[in-house]
């Protein structure tokens, strides 16, 4: 069973020369799995993730033949829905932490409030939750972090503590935007450990937004490649060497290779079709 359906999802943002659609007719059905998205800088896949939790920002504009989250239909859900949805049963990590975290309240305080306001209970098991989650994203100090305001944090540490936040409620689905960015590889495996975690035993839907194909090959079941706003390309993650699109097969030969010779690497060389 689909845990959410997204069928002809657009986004449009005004602009002097009319409406620009970044997001052109993105289908797909995720279901208790690993799916990823991924495509170079500007190809709509952090449009996608913030229009399905309905966080367009104005003026722009998403609609969508059908949107549905678990039989709820999110293109007519009034603030009530949304509230009982986001935190709770959706969450997204933002891409960079500055913009997510409230740079006026610590980091504590703002784990305890998020899991007070979507799970209850007393202020002291709401911390001890709270301490748990930033060691398990491998927080050596959780108590020091736990009390410390964002700008007192490097960025990974940030990445780590807003990737705690969104989990601590352990939602149905989660979309992560580049949540392993900022983050040495050893602090990424462990992430990635307790996203797979999640999806394995409480059936967890994810979509990983990215652009590291290697890590997207890996990790995920499903992949999903995008281009000037719009999906070209759907296939396993472990067929993504077997792509046929060549705008996939482009961006992969485009990796760097420890083992390569010194010339450049390959230019991408890009088709109109492809955009159409």
């Amino acid at each position: 069973m689909s845990l959410l359906r997204v069928e002809d999802l657009r986004v449009r943002f005004p602009s002097r020369q009319g409406p620009v659609e970044v997001v052109r007719g993105v289908t797909f059905d995720l279901g208790r799995e690993r799916l990823g998205i991924v495509g170079e800088s500007g190809s709509g896949k952090s449009q996608t993730g913030r229009a399905i939790l309905g966080l367009t920002p104005p003026p722009g504009v998403a609609v969508a033949k059908r949107l549905e989250f678990d039989g709820i239909d999110l293109r007519t859900a009034d603030k009530a829905t949304w509230r009982t949805l986001r935190g709770a049963r959706m969450s997204m990590v933002m891409q960079d932490p500055k913009f997510s975290l409230n740079p006026v309240m610590t980091i504590g305080k703002q784990l305890v409030e998020c899991w007070r306001l979507h799970a209850g209970g007393q202020k002291g098991e709401a911390k001890e939750r709270a301490l748990a989650m930033l060691e398990a994203v491998q927080i050596r100090d959780p108590r020091r972090v736990f009390a410390a305001y964002p700008h007192e944090l490097s960025g990974g540490m940030g990445q780590r503590a807003m990737i705690a936040m969104m989990l601590i409620t352990e939602p149905d689905l989660l979309i992560a935007d580049e949540p392993t960015s900022a983050l040495d590889v050893t602090v990424q495996i462990e992430v990635l450990r307790i996203l797979d975690r999640l999806v394995r035993e409480r059936g967890m839907g994810l979509i990983l937004i990215s652009h590291d194909l290697r890590l997207v090959s890996s990790f995920c079941d499903r992949v999903l490649v995008m281009y000037a706003g719009k999906v070209v390309e759907e296939l396993r993650a472990s067929e993504l060497l077997n792509a046929k699109h060549p705008y996939t097969r482009g961006l992969y030969n485009c990796l760097p290779k420890i083992d390569g010779g010194v010339r450049p690497l390959p230019v991408l060389q890009r088709e109109a079709g492809w955009a159409e």
